[in-house]
This record gives C-alpha cells, sequence and structure tokens, in this order.
C-alpha cells in the first residue's frame, strides 16, 4: 500500500507586539489541521509559548522585533542591531520553507512581512516550488484607506501582491467594510480575493458560564462586566477610565468587574490597576488563556475592538462596549463604527469617555441586552469553513491528476 502523503502549511505571524495575530493564526490553524496536514507557525510573538499547541501543529520563533515608530523597529529581547534581527528573522524564514517545503504559504496581514522579510521567501518558492499556493490573509479593516493606499504605494506592494499572491483571505465580510474598494486593490487581482467571513472562536460549551462565575464568586443574579484590553500594551487608560468611574460612583455601580491587563502591560501600571481596583472589589488578571471562556460567562464586555476580542464577542453571543483606540491606526474605530451600524456592539469615542458616559452606556447596554444578542444569533461567522472549503480545494489541485496549469484556471469566486 502507497504511504498518504501529508499537506504541509506554513504560516507566517510577524507578531511585533500584542495577541492579535498569533490568537487569529493559532485559531485559523486548529481548524485547518487533521490527521494528514502539518502546520507550522513562523511567528515572533514572546509569549507564543503559553499556549497549547495540538497534534500536527507545532512553532518555530523567530526573533522577537518591536515598532518603536511606523517604520521603525528593533530588537525586543538580546541586545543587537536592528538590521542583524531583521537578518537572524529573514534567514530563519527562509531556510524554514525551503526545508519544510509547504503546499501552502499563508502570510498574515503584511504583504511582505516586517520590513519585507518575507519577500525572499515568496520570490523562491514562486521561482523553486511553484505547486505552493501563497495566500494573503488580512483582517476585516487595516486601517484608514489614505494611510493603507500610500504605503503599499510607497512599497510597490500591489506588484508584488499580483506577482507572488495566489489569493487573498478576507477575514471579514464584504457588506461590512469592502477593502478591495477602500485599498483600490487593482482590478486584475479581484478574483483572487475570497471574503471567507469573521472567524468564530470556540463555541459554547456546557456548563461553562456557571463554572466560570462560580470561580469568581459572582452570583446567577450579578451582572458581570469583563474588561480586557488585548495585550495591554495601549490599554492602561481604558481600564483607568473604568476604576475612575468606580471612584465616582462607588455604591452606585450595581456590577461585578474582572479586568484582564494583558501581558504587555507595564509592570508598574499592572500593579496600580490592581491596587485601585482592589478597592471596589474589583478582581484583575494579566493573562488567560482561555478568553473566550470569560467572555461565555460575561453579561457585558468593555473592550477596545480588535478583530480577535471582537470574532470572540460575536461567537459567545454577549453584549459589548467598545473603546477603540485611535491612534497610530483607526482601524478599531473603524469596525466600531461598521459594527454598530448591524446593532452588533456599541461603542464610545475615546474624546467622550468619561465617569458618566461610561456608567450610562454600561446601563443602557445592560438594559437592552436582548437586542444585541438577537443581532448576534442571526449574524453567521463563516470565516473558517469557508477556509476550509479554499483548503479541500487546494489539497484536490495538488493531487498528481491536476496539473498547475489548470489550477491556475479555477474561478475563485464561485467559493468567496
Amino acid at each position: 500500500m502507497a504511504a498518504v502523503s501529508t499537506f504541509n502549511i506554513l504560516m507566517y505571524s510577524h507578531d511585533t507586539y500584542g495577541l492579535g495575530h498569533i490568537r487569529r493564526t493559532m485559531a485559523i490553524a486548529n481548524h485547518l489541521r487533521d490527521q494528514r496536514t502539518n502546520i507550522l507557525i513562523l511567528t515572533g510573538s514572546p509569549i507564543v509559548g503559553r499556549f497549547a499547541f495540538p497534534r500536527q501543529i507545532d512553532f518555530v520563533r523567530i526573533p522577537g522585533m518591536i515598532k518603536k515608530t511606523n517604520d521603525e523597529y528593533r530588537s525586543l529581547s538580546i541586545k543587537i542591531d536592528d538590521k542583524q534581527a531583521l537578518s537572524i528573522r529573514t534567514n530563519i524564514i527562509l531556510a524554514t520553507a525551503q526545508t519544510f517545503k509547504p503546499d501552502l504559504f499563508i502570510v498574515d496581514k503584511e504583504p511582505l512581512g516586517l520590513k519585507k522579510e518575507v519577500l525572499p521567501t515568496l520570490q523562491w518558492l514562486k521561482e523553486s516550488l511553484p505547486r505552493t499556493n501563497i495566500v494573503l490573509g488580512l483582517r476585516d479593516i487595516l486601517d484608514e484607506p489614505r494611510v493603507i493606499i500610500e504605503d503599499w504605494t510607497e512599497k510597490n506592494v500591489y506588484s508584488h501582491l499580483n506577482e507572488l499572491y495566489d489569493e487573498i483571505w478576507v477575514y471579514g465580510n464584504r457588506d461590512i467594510y469592502n477593502p478591495i474598494a477602500s485599498y483600490s486593490i487593482p482590478e486584475m487581482l479581484h478574483e483572487r480575493v475570497v471574503f471567507t467571513g469573521y472567524i468564530p472562536r470556540s463555541e459554547k460549551c456546557l456548563n461553562t458560564r456557571e463554572k466560570i462565575r462560580r470561580r469568581y464568586r459572582i452570583l446567577p443574579e450579578d451582572n458581570f462586566a469583563l474588561v480586557t484590553v488585548g495585550g495591554g500594551g495601549d490599554g492602561y487608560e481604558v481600564l483607568e477610565r473604568f476604576i475612575s468611574m468606580h471612584d465616582h460612583f462607588p455604591t452606585a455601580l450595581p456590577i461585578k468587574s474582572l479586568l484582564i491587563t494583558g501581558p504587555f502591560m507595564a509592570k508598574a501600571r499592572r500593579e496600580s490597576i490592581k491596587k485601585r481596583g482592589r478597592i471596589h472589589g474589583i478582581k484583575t488578571l494579566p493573562f488567560h488563556s482561555r478568553l473566550e471562556e470569560l467572555i461565555q460567562a460575561a453579561d457585558l464586555v468593555i473592550s477596545m475592538g480588535g478583530y480577535n476580542t471582537i470574532c470572540e464577542i460575536l461567537t459567545q453571543k454577549t453584549p459589548a462596549l467598545i473603546i477603540p483606540r485611535e491612534t497610530p491606526r483607526r482601524e478599531q474605530l473603524i469596525r466600531a463604527q461598521c459594527l454598530k451600524t448591524r446593532n452588533l456592539i456599541d461603542y464610545l469615542p475615546w474624546h467622550d469617555v468619561t465617569p458618566w458616559t461610561l456608567r450610562d452606556k454600561i446601563f443602557t447596554i445592560l438594559d437592552d441586552r436582548a437586542r444585541y444578542r438577537a443581532a448576534m444569533e442571526s449574524f453567521q461567522l463563516t470565516g473558517l469553513d469557508t477556509m476550509l472549503a479554499r483548503l479541500n480545494h487546494l489539497k484536490n489541485l495538488h493531487s498528481p491528476a491536476v496539473s498547475r496549469n489548470r489550477r491556475a484556471e479555477q474561478p475563485l469566486h464561485a467559493i468567496a
């Protein structure tokens, strides 16, 4: 009997900071894996080791880098020159691809990688391993159109997309936000774009809500507010405003709260939040590897509205108040505005956040929670199913009976 060959997927996630990229990559990898599919993740995330990796999934850790400005990065941990760090990352990425020989290469968000570190690998795959399908995965919204168009024009991204990428997967719904139009993606690329829909997370598990609430001593009749700011590097102000609301209304807030500061919040700030929160009986954690369980247990989530947290909120169908950051990117604000028009969430612009407006918004959402849940019940999260359908299609095209010429003729729009 002939040995059953495996299908190798290589995923790149630059992860300069925060949790968003690695969490999205892990969600996709967990859904696409099976006994005949190996998935190897290239990541610069300094906390990737905190996540549980199931069989058929592993990772290669490249040296971490952190953004200083929009176009300047420095080494995160080791004391080496920035160019040295990028050179190490570039060579590891290329060597991994040359050794692993992926059938599918998925690049997250940055078409050329951080500072073009993926470009040599993309070029090598096209020249030396042309049967590899190369996919760019984009979250629903990157930034305001002007910023992305200027950046992609300066870096010649549009030409590289045409020359190097077989498909572009947009992890969102075209009718909510259409990056084809917003980011001036050329017409020659339109048929390569697949709108997957938003990516669902772990479904509700029986008794999880009750178990979590018992663990944190939250009664069935209590209103439980979960406040989470992703990695926490830029989330201090949101938590500070939330606690300031309690300072102003120490006896007029009938909610029990749990704050997740994030692993990247500075220790001094994290300790300050914990100390101030303790005065009001607010519990604080730096990190939780299964955030979806906390969201399922909550009656209200307060968040900055990053892509992954929004997907978890929509999956668990928990009413949410978004306080989006507006610098250095306006992605979170645009997403909040778009989702509010569908009654999926509510949001409060940063310049409007005061103890009074925050309290009023919380009460309004809790009083109207049924309307938000109904909107989320009718909203379909199709991201993983669409990607799995694409993967099965590509696996069929990799069978010996199908030539690359025939694969190039396959229409994408029928599956999008």
